[in-house]
């Protein structure tokens, strides 16, 4: 797998310069709990057609208010070259902001209007312009909005809600009560059109309580699913919808798919329907494909879990006046294609160029650097640019200009602005909500690797706490914690990471080394390293894992007295699986994490992968969901074991951490579990239940590794 590293040597060489002597005290202050967790992230970046404007939401915690806020922020040149980032909304209510065709409005979803008491608000589409002044709404009611799209004259609105009239909701309440019907329950989406003058005029002529926009949308199909998003060709002809489940659970593939409809409305027309849950999609400039990406699945065969890819599919119009030019487009290119299929690593986002081509974020190894590629045969050629992990891109469409997000170790997450992709070198940020965090000291780090027990080389990165790094006179003999990251199909690099879930720097300025290993079935190695899990699910993986903490212990970097081992979600059943197995870890701390498959299998939502990583269905594969169950050794842990998960989790069943719990404290093995109440898999409710969570963690280390 020699392709594993063939990064230029331009990238690899000066990725973590040495700053001083090993172990040298740093001149600034070291990070604190309360410094980490002030971060702002950076969910949604979107660029203005001209590429002269940048939407940006941001989001950060509300510790009075007990919830995170979400801001829009808007950059916009200036005259003379220079250019000002100004708070668009201020209502900590706003996500999702995209920019009109035209630029001179954004749209964004919102749940400002909702009372305070509801404990499920209901998002809706606000407009604002981009000169700023007061947003107002162009959808209401019960039901939230699923997607949305501007048509292509930036005239309308077009919008998924799930297909229930308010008689429908009241007459279902009062036969049911507050009783669940599991499935009965969920209705599919239908799309509406609003014209955004009709909204504004109601709105304008009667006070907002009596202005019913229900009324002046127009349906114009319906579908059994749930919408993920919808996009208008630029041509303005067709909407292509991207469904999902109702239920949003993995359970049946026949929810996910790509569909078309004429602008004017009409029964959804299937375009691509494969054994894969897809991700997002956007339409050539010529309006006569589309570009996808998927999360899971396979697009080429039989369900499986490997890297991200970049396909496009024909979008054939079904009007006879443009089946000549689509049949002559066709000869060029085939109707469904790969793009890139020689790229080796995982593709972790894409953007279409005005041209027609692809820009893409590829991770190979621990980077994720800029790539692109003029046709779906083609190779990607990387674009020179800044050592670490490029995110969230984001291409103009009538402009060369792009935006993303970029992060190192000691870089933190900003946004930054090129003019063009091939100019990544004069790229300047035009965000400093991090800035904080340069002013203390932050962590270096390298990859490292080592050679497993069946000859494949695998690789990780290690934290060093600051002062006690500096390439070859790095630090020896240190308490260690293998953090491990979840997945499995992810991989940890050189990039800044601030929250709950990525909390290495944390620890590195709390004096630990931090070895965050990329398994066998983490991305950016090529795609049978990430397969190379199937069915020992954690036994594999975790043999990995153990290997690297034995080489680090080999050569003196790690103090074998001294180590500590931890995760969350996948990173958990890893954590769960390797105290059964050593002893060497004087503390663990867990986090969402299954020990047995079975009821997992049937309480989370993701059962096509679990079936697919132990190599069937629980009744077709029960020697592997037996073998890989931690549950059935749980006998051997020693090992004092801090466990967290979120009382409402869905992605891996909050089950499993009673299960474990349970089982140690029956045995006497030290150990404590937190239930954080409303959360689910993301603990995206309450700032404070990551901060805790991150808090008694540290503190659960430090007390039981010594």
């Amino acid at each position: 797998m020699s392709m594993l590293f063939d990064l230029p040597r331009a990238l690899i060489l000066p990725l973590f310069c040495a700053a001083a002597l090993a172990q040298t005290p740093p001149a600034k202050p070291l990070l604190t709990l309360d410094d980490f967790f002030n971060s702002v992230d950076l969910p949604t970046v979107r660029i203005a057609p001209d590429g002269r404007a940048v939407a940006i939401e941001t989001t950060r915690a509300d510790w009075e208010g007990n919830r995170f806020r979400s801001d829009l922020w808007l950059y916009r040149d200036e005259p003379g070259g220079s250019g000002a980032l100004v708070q668009l909304t201020q209502s900590g209510h706003d996500s999702k902001p995209e920019f009109s065709p035209d630029g001179h409005w954004i749209a964004f979803l919102s749940d400002r209007g909702a009372p305070a008491s509801e404990s499920e608000k209901s998002a809706q589409v606000y407009v604002i312009s981009v000169s700023g002044g007061e947003p107002f709404p162009v959808t209401q009611g019960e039901e939230e909005v699923h997607a949305f799209a501007w048509s292509a004259d930036s005239r309308q609105i077009y919008f998924a809600k799930r297909q229930w009239t308010k008689d429908q909701q009241e007459a279902y309440r009062k036969d049911w009560k507050d009783v669940v019907e599991f499935r009965e329950s969920e209705r599919g989406d239908a799309i509406h059109r609003i014209e955004i003058s009709e909204a504004r005029s109601c709105l304008t002529a009667s006070p907002s309580k009596t202005c019913d926009l229900s009324t002046q949308a127009k349906q114009l199909a319906a579908t059994p699913w749930r919408v993920k998003q919808l996009e208008t060709s630029p041509d303005g002809k067709r909407i292509a919808m991207l469904t999902d489940s109702r239920t949003q659970r993995w359970e049946s593939l026949d929810a996910y798919g790509i569909y078309l409809i004429d602008a004017a409305g009409g029964e959804p027309r299937n375009l691509l329907q494969r054994e894969a849950t897809l991700d997002v999609m956007h339409w050539s400039p010529d309006s006569r494909r589309i570009f996808f990406s998927f999360l899971n699945g396979s697009v080429e065969g039989k369900y499986q879990d490997a890297q991200g890819r970049v396909y496009w599919v024909g979008a054939q119009s079904d009007a006879q006046g443009d089946a000549q030019s689509d049949v002559q487009a066709d000869a060029v290119a085939p109707a469904l294609a790969r793009w890139a299929p020689q790229f080796q690593g995982s593709i972790n986002g894409f953007s279409v160029l005005p041209a027609g081509g692809l820009i893409a974020q590829g991770r190979l190894g621990t980077e994720v650097q800029l790539y692109t590629s003029e046709k779906p045969s083609g190779d990607f050629a990387i674009r020179p640019g800044s050592p670490g992990t490029y995110d969230k891109l984001v291409a103009a469409a009538h402009n060369s200009r792009i935006a993303f997000v970029h992060s190192s170790l000691q870089e933190p997450a900003e946004v930054w602005l090129a003019d063009d992709p091939n100019d990544l070198a004069r790229a300047r940020p035009i965000t400093s909500f991090n800035h904080a965090f340069t002013e203390h000291a932050l962590p270096e780090g390298k990859p490292y690797r080592w050679t497993t027990d069946d000859g494949v080389t695998a690789e990780g990165m290690l934290i060093y706490p600051p002062g006690q790094s500096a390439g070859q006179f790095d630090a020896k003999h240190l308490k260690m914690l293998t953090l491990i990251h979840g997945g499995p199909p992810d991989a940890d690099g050189n990039q800044f990471g601030a929250d709950w879930y990525s909390w290495a720097e944390l620890a590195a300025s709390q004096g630990w080394l931090v070895f965050q290993p990329n398994y066998r079935g983490s991305v950016g190695y090529g795609d049978k390293f990430t397969l190379g899990i199937i069915p020992k699910i954690v036994s594999r993986p975790g043999r990995d894992i153990l290997e690297g903490v034995d080489a680090l212990v080999k050569d003196g970097t790690a103090d074998p007295d001294h180590l500590a081992i931890g995760g969350y979600s996948y990173g958990g059943y890893l954590t769960n699986w390797l105290i059964t197995q050593t002893t060497r870890f004087k503390a663990a701390v867990t986090g969402a994490g299954a020990v047995e498959h079975v009821a997992n299998w049937g309480n989370d939502d993701t059962t096509f992968d679990d079936a697919h990583f132990l190599g069937g269905l629980p009744w077709d594969a029960k020697q592997n969901y037996n073998d890989e169950a931690a549950i059935w050794q749980i006998n051997k842990v020693k090992t004092p074991t801090h466990i967290v998960a979120g009382a409402e989790d869905i992605r891996v069943y909050v089950g499993e951490a009673y299960l474990l719990e349970r089982a140690l404290h029956t045995q006497g093995v030290p150990c404590k579990l937190l239930i954080f109440p409303g959360e689910g898999h993301e603990l995206d409710k309450n700032p404070w239940h990551g901060k805790i969570k991150v808090r008694e963690e540290l503190k659960w280390l430090e007390q039981a590794a010594h």
